[in-house]
């Protein structure tokens, strides 16, 4: 397991947020961080904090990406015409294991990233084990035939906790769906409030 896997249960003590508004988080028992500081009253964060901040919860949104990761998305972003802080959030709901975790075919995004790095995914009939790999508007994403049938992918596909959004086409019978188009910041629900506005000051400081 990786690092960056273990600590998924500590981001959103960290954060201090119920980061993908699962009712299992640990901030529902307890509402402050991690550590023997955990109960501090924190200081106003200066606009540093703030962007600093306002990063990792989009960074941790996203399975905990790496920096020098998120920074290439950024630079990407920032590179493309338009607003960077829209072509940010495009590049991220199109990572395949974004797309995968939005679809309901697992209950988590590091699940996701699970279930493609084995090997289960298939984008337009090609198995893809990449969970950065990039889709684009069309493609057909679906698992494979014996994966249709595994317990967890079939209790995710019933969760209320979240909806497929409306930029994702999805047939739970068959498992599997299309990447209708690109979504902009106002379509994607996140439980939380992120500020991509932020990141984009933070980096071009």
């Amino acid at each position: 397991m990786t690092k960056r896997a273990e600590s998924k249960y500590k981001i959103n003590r960290r954060l201090n947020v119920n980061l993908w508004g699962r009712p299992k988080s640990p901030l529902n028992r307890r509402e402050y961080g991690p550590g023997q500081h955990g109960q501090r009253r924190g200081r106003k964060p200066s606009d540093f904090g703030t962007q600093l901040r306002a990063k990792q919860k989009l960074k941790g949104y996203y399975g905990n990406i790496t920096e020098r990761q998120f920074r290439r998305y950024y630079a990407e972003a920032s590179r493309r015409r338009g607003d960077t802080s829209e072509n940010l959030i495009g590049l991220l709901e199109r990572r395949l294991d974004a797309v995968v975790y939005r679809m309901k075919f697992v209950p988590t995004v590091f699940a996701a990233r699970q279930l493609v790095n084995h090997g289960h995914v298939k984008v337009n009939g090609r198995r893809v084990n990449i969970p950065s790999y990039l889709v684009k508007d069309g493609d057909a994403i679906e698992l494979k035939e014996s994966s249709k049938q595994l317990a967890a992918v079939l209790a995710a596909s019933q969760l209320a906790e979240r909806d497929v959004p409306d930029y994702l086409q999805v047939d739970h019978k068959e498992m599997k769906g299309t990447f209708v188009r690109t979504p902009k910041f106002g379509d994607v629900p996140y439980p939380v409030q992120m500020e991509p506005n932020l990141v984009v000051e933070f980096y071009s400081r």
